[in-house]
This record gives structure tokens, sequence and C-alpha cells, in this order.
């Protein structure tokens, strides 16, 4: 692969995204196969796919890291006009609920998307969910309906699930030659022309004739392309209007800055397991998706002057990017993904990590293609570099010019939601076991690692039982260590209802010097979600400045450890409005512990809640069961908002507590006989009813 350098406008920095067995990675492998990077086609279901390269990917068939790769390709001439070659950095994100900090961290570093879905399911939750990430971060997009070689597979109704459930804007391109087994090509709908994909591999792709039976469904889906093209340029919505044809060129430049601007997504379909539309996918992707010229530049606050700075996609520009994601690679140690939005990245160099104020050396630079590597020298705007030796960088963090601080919006991620004991088996193992933990709380954000203070065992937490669950295979596996790990727990949390205030006062005489810290502080609720806020509303010095750090320092402290069960208590205000000290008894101890002993106080008379995360759970179950689902579910305090059904099977969406959750998979297989599945991820968190409530907190004071 040699490393040539490719003009801005043509490189694409676009990620692959999906619902979990949509065939997202199949899709990524064609794309490779087709773009010459690997020269044999690796199948998820064999355990060979290049992009999956963790053993645990290969074994279960999903992608749980987000793998970054490189790969070039040149677009099919449109009326014989020669087309240039394009340069496509693809990251493949997974689609598992569990991993959804992958897919939130791509999408913040992509400037396009391409959504593949299940030609027989449709939209499914996890579409529905990374779609929203998505139009969250304005990322530009294109669908591929894929598995279309599938029995029940509909190109029709995956459509309308897409213009029902997630946009109205979706546009198909191109029409399906067929179904199921009789799937056996495409027609360019702005071309008017069919094609079959010919070749052991389907990689030939042979004009045919439009079979005689598609002609009037072309002519319609054509016309309503065209119409909807058009709207988009009042030049050629004039001429247009005066009856002339658009030339094909025309309305691929219309569509391109009408999927940009968000106003258009273009739909395309295939098969990509039998090979067939994924060329036409990736002549869309350079098409239609934006270069790093095509969306708007970048910007961050200078930590100097706190003023909002811009910075272009160009050499000239000072360097600034993105850390998105750490990994520990097993060739290279760890390895930091870095998205360059601005200036040159050279081999040797310097670089200010402006999140933490540390100062980095690049050691080396690495064009990643997924667990291959090849070293370069430079990289520049829009490129995805792989970066070796950095020391104190974590995802989320800026990396830029040391005379030119800029800080990038950071990405943030969900809180955990499950959490689970965790020993090592032997001595030997114990310290191996901390390196480990703490080497995979650095690569995953929605991993957390803590100790609990009245028994000092650790505690893991993570966005569900298969995260974890990978955590601890991957300690095995990577670090060797074997450990014992608890039931999982669900990640409780405590909060306020009403607002309350209390004194905190820490007088100690011990002869010689006493200690004295006094307070008083009031607590108030916040919005769900908003967090921990403390104000400091001292006047005239009552406290002096020096001692309030220490308050602030004790409320945390006492927060963490929670006021009626040991959960973590969140969503509250804290104001420290009044309180004394002593001239030579007070110190910032004293007041650390007055905070604490004022903030427990005043939460206790705020009538404290236990909150419970709620999971927004979707069940596929025949009809004749259906019955017994929804009373098994109703039976788990879910309240259930839509029955619906999808080609012969009835699905139902509720939101249930996780906690009534575990072993669901077991006993759902066994009311429908094996054929029920379900989906499931976090929604929010919600008050736990009071009888619920006292046994838990029975439960976590008997030891339970």
């Amino acid at each position: 692969m040699a490393d040539e350098r490719y003009p801005i406008e043509r490189v694409r920095d676009i990620g692959i995204i999906a619902h979990i067995d949509a065939g997202k990675t199949t899709v990524t492998e064609r794309i490779l196969f087709y773009t010459g990077i690997s020269h044999k086609i690796g199948e998820v279901h064999e355990g060979e796919a290049v992009m999956d390269w963790m053993d645990q990917e290969r074994e279960r068939g999903i992608t749980i890291t987000a793998a970054a790769t490189t790969c070039f390709w040149t677009p099919r001439a449109i009326d014989d006009n020669k087309e240039e070659k394009y340069r496509i950095n693809i990251l493949d994100t997974p689609g598992h609920v569990d991993f959804t900090a992958e897919v939130e961290r791509s999408l913040r570093v992509l400037d396009g998307g391409a959504v593949i879905f299940d030609g027989v399911a449709g939209v499914e939750p996890q579409s529905e969910t990374v779609w929203h990430q998505a139009d969250k971060y304005n990322v530009p997009r294109i669908c591929f309906i894929n598995k279309l070689d599938r029995l029940g597979a509909s190109f029709t109704r995956s459509l309308d699930s897409i213009l029902e459930r997630l946009t109205k804007d979706a546009l198909p391109i191109v029409l399906p030659i067929g179904l199921e087994s009789e799937f056996s090509g495409l027609v360019d709908l702005f071309e008017r022309k069919a094609f079959g994909f010919d070749g052991e591999h389907g990689e030939k792709v042979v004009e045919r004739d439009i079979p005689a039976n598609m002609k009037e469904e072309v002519e319609k889906y054509r016309a309503a392309l065209i119409e909807r093209v058009v709207e988009h340029d009042d030049k050629l919505l004039a001429a247009y209007l005066a009856g002339e044809e658009p030339s094909v060129r025309e309305l691929q430049r219309v569509l391109r800055s009408a999927t940009i601007a968000g106003k258009i997504v273009p739909v395309l379909c295939g098969a990509a397991l039998s090979n067939k539309g994924v060329q036409f996918l990736l002549d869309a992707v350079i098409r239609y998706l934006p270069s790093p010229l095509d969306v708007p530049s970048v910007e961050g606050d200078n930590p100097k002057t706190t003023q909002r700075e811009q910075r272009k996609p160009e050499d000239d520009e000072p360097f600034a990017g993105l850390a998105f994601k750490v990994a520990t690679d097993p060739f290279v140690g760890q390895l930091t993904y870095c998205r360059i939005y601005s200036g040159k990245l050279k081999r040797g160099t310097y670089v200010l990590n402006s999140s933490s104020g540390d100062t980095e050396r690049i050691g080396r630079i690495l064009r990643m293609h997924a667990n291959d590597r090849e070293e370069v020298e430079e990289m520049y705007p829009g490129d995805i570099a792989g970066l070796v030796g950095l020391k104190a960088t974590t995802t989320g963090d800026t990396l830029c010019d040391t005379e030119h601080p800029i800080v990038l919006e950071r990405v943030f991620f969900p809180e955990p939601v499950i959490a689970m004991r965790i020993e090592p088996k032997t001595k030997a193992d114990q310290e191996r076991m901390g390196i480990a933990l703490k080497r995979l709380a650095e690569e995953d954000p929605t991993f957390r690692l803590v100790t609990d203070q009245e028994t000092g065992e650790t505690i893991i937490a993570g966005m569900g039982e298969l995260h974890l669950e990978i955590i601890v295979d991957r300690m095995f596996r990577e670090f060797k260590v074997e450990a014992n790990v608890g039931r999982p727990q669900v990640a409780y949390k405590e909060t306020i209802r009403t607002t309350a205030e209390a004194e905190g006062k820490y007088i100690r005489q011990t002869g010689g010097r006493g200690q004295y810290g006094h307070v008083w502080l009031k607590v108030e609720p916040r919005e769900r979600g908003q967090g921990f806020e403390f104000v400091n509303a001292i006047r005239g010095g009552v406290v002096p400045q020096e001692y309030i750090p220490p308050v602030e320092k004790g409320v945390k402290e006492a927060l963490d450890r929670g006021i009626m069960a040991g959960y973590p208590v969140v969503d509250v205000n804290v104001t420290l409005y009044d309180g004394s000290y002593h001239d030579v008894d007070s110190s910032e101890a004293a007041f650390k512990i007055a905070g604490s002993l004022a903030v427990q106080e005043a939460c206790k008379r705020a009538r404290p809640v236990l909150l419970e995360p709620i999971m927004k759970v979707e069940v596929i179950s025949p009809e004749n069961f259906l019955g017994d689902v929804t009373g098994d579910l109703a039976a788990r305090r879910s309240h259930i908002e839509n029955l619906g059904e999808r080609a012969m099977v009835k699905v139902i969406s509720a939101k249930t507590p996780l906690a009534e959750m575990f072993g669901y998979a077991t006993q759902l297989r066994s009311m429908t006989q094996g054929r029920g599945s379900y989906t499931m991820e976090f929604d929010h968190y919600a008050e736990v009813p009071d009888n619920i409530a006292s046994t838990i907190i029975e439960g976590k004071k008997s030891g339970k």
C-alpha cells in the first residue's frame, strides 16, 4: 500500500454503522476485497473476517471494537467520463448495544456514514439508537438494505420501515431485480440501466436489460427520484419544469449537496454475502458523502483566551486532532487513534494534549488496516492516524500544536448500568489484574473500576452482561489473569426529592491544637441526568477561601458513598452558604469532615429515593406465544408501549427495569420454544417503588 498523498477532496472518512447481525462486517469485508486490500474474502460465520480481529469477535461473529482501515476506489464511469481514484478511511463499528461507546466515539470523528439494514427485519432497535446518535453529530448518511437474497427479504417493506421510523427523507436510487433466491442484480434509477454481478465473487459489474416486468416500476421510482432531487436546485427545477431532462451528472451533483446538508438520504440495496451491490455502495460513498472540505470546519475553545476558534482542514493551519480511541495493540502496545482535523502531524514532533495540559512526543505514526499497519512519516487533515508512544492521552482528548492550543468538544458517554465483583484467583493474579483492569478502563470509557471502601473488593461496571463478560474474557486471554466473578448487580443510584438544609460541625479538642470546621449547606434536586453541582455562596469570609475546596471534596466523597444504601447520590445541587471558623484550630481536614456530615444530614431530610436503570426492550415472538410473553413482561414491572408486527412475527416494545431482566434470555426461549429473541438498551433512570426499595436497602445492609 503505497502511502501516496490524495488531495483532500478525494478523501472520505466514513463509518459502517448498523444493528447487530445486519451484515455490517460482511459488507466491510466485501469492500476490502473489491478495493484490492484483501485478496480473499473473509466470512464472519467462518471466523475469518479481516476487520473482526479479536478472538472474542471471531468466536461470537460480532464486532466489538471499531476497527479502522484505509482503502482506495475508482467509481464506475458514467457516459465514459474518466473517474479519479479516491481514498476511503473506514471505521467498522459494533452493532451490539453494550458497545454503544464505540459507535458514539466513532460518529464524533466521521464525516459520513453508511447505515446497513437487514432486508428481512428492516429497522431494528439499535438501528434507531445509532441513527439518533448520527443525528446528534449531524453525520450525513446513505442507507444500504442488505440480505435481499434471504428468505422473507423485502426491499419495499425495509424502505417503509426507514421512512416510518427514521426519516421521511430516505430516497431509493437503485431498485433490486428479484428477491430472495431470485435476487440477481440492480437497476440504477438515474441511468435507467440494469446491472448484474459476474465472476467468482461478483467482481465484474455487467450491464443487462431491464426486465420487462420492471419497466413501469422503474419509471415510477425514477420520476419520484428526479422530482425530489431537482427541488434542491432552483436552476435545475426551472429547467425540469420547462420540460428539459437533467443530465445524470447534474442530478448526482445536486443529490450530493442535498445529502451533505442532511436533506436527502440515498437508499441502495444488495446482498453482501452473495457479492451483489457493494460496488454501488462504494460509488455512492464517493459520489454523495462529504470529503473533509464539505463539512463545517472544526471548532474549539482556546484554553488561554477562552475564545471560540476554528481550524480549517488545511496543511498550513496549526495542527489539531481528536484522540477518539485508545487500544492495546498486540504488536505495538498502546495505540491511540486520532482524527486529524487541521495541519500536519510529523513523526518525532511534540504536541500538546490541551485536555490534560501534558506535552506528548509522537513516537511512530501508523496508517491502520484493521490489525495490519503501515508506518508513515507524516499525516494530513482528514487522515485517521494510529499513534504509538503517547503516555497521558485518553479517549476524547484534544491533541494540538504547542503554540496554538485549542480544546475540541469532548465525547460524552453513558453511565454504566450493571456491576459485578471480581477477585483474582491467586496472589500472582492480583498484580496482573490491577494492570489489566486499568488498561481496559483506559480503552473503554463506559467501563468503570471502583473499590468497595467497606470490603476492599474490586467492582467492575459496564453497559451490560455481554460487555462485562468480554472484559473478563479479555483479561484472561490478553493479560493471562484468572479471576472469580460475582453475579451481575444492578448499578442503582440515589437522589433526593425535595430541598433541605443542615449544619455540619466538627470540633475535636485533644490537648494542644484542636480541630474546628463548621458549615451550613442546602441541597436541592436537579433534573434527571444533570449530575452534581457545588455552589459557593459564602459572603464576607465567614468561611475562608482556602477551606471551600475541602468542603466540596467532603461533600463529593459523602455523596459517592450514598445516603440510604451505599449507592452514589446523583442529580443534586449543593450550596455552601454559611459557617464559621477558628483562627487556630480550623484546618482543611476539619472542614472536609464538616462538609461530609452536613450533606449526609441534609440529604436524609430531603426525602432520598433509590433510582434504577430502565431499559428499552424489544421482544420478537411468534404470534401464538404473544400472550405468555406479554404476561411475563408485565410480571417484570414492564410498561408495554407498543405491539407491532414484522413479517410473520409480533414485536413488543416495552420499558423494563434492568433488575427484572436477569435470566430473561432463558425464560424467553422456554416460553417460545426457542423462537423468541430480544434486544435491550439503557433508556433512563427512574425511581424504585417503595416496597422494592426497602427490600434492596435491607439486602444491602445485611450484605446480601
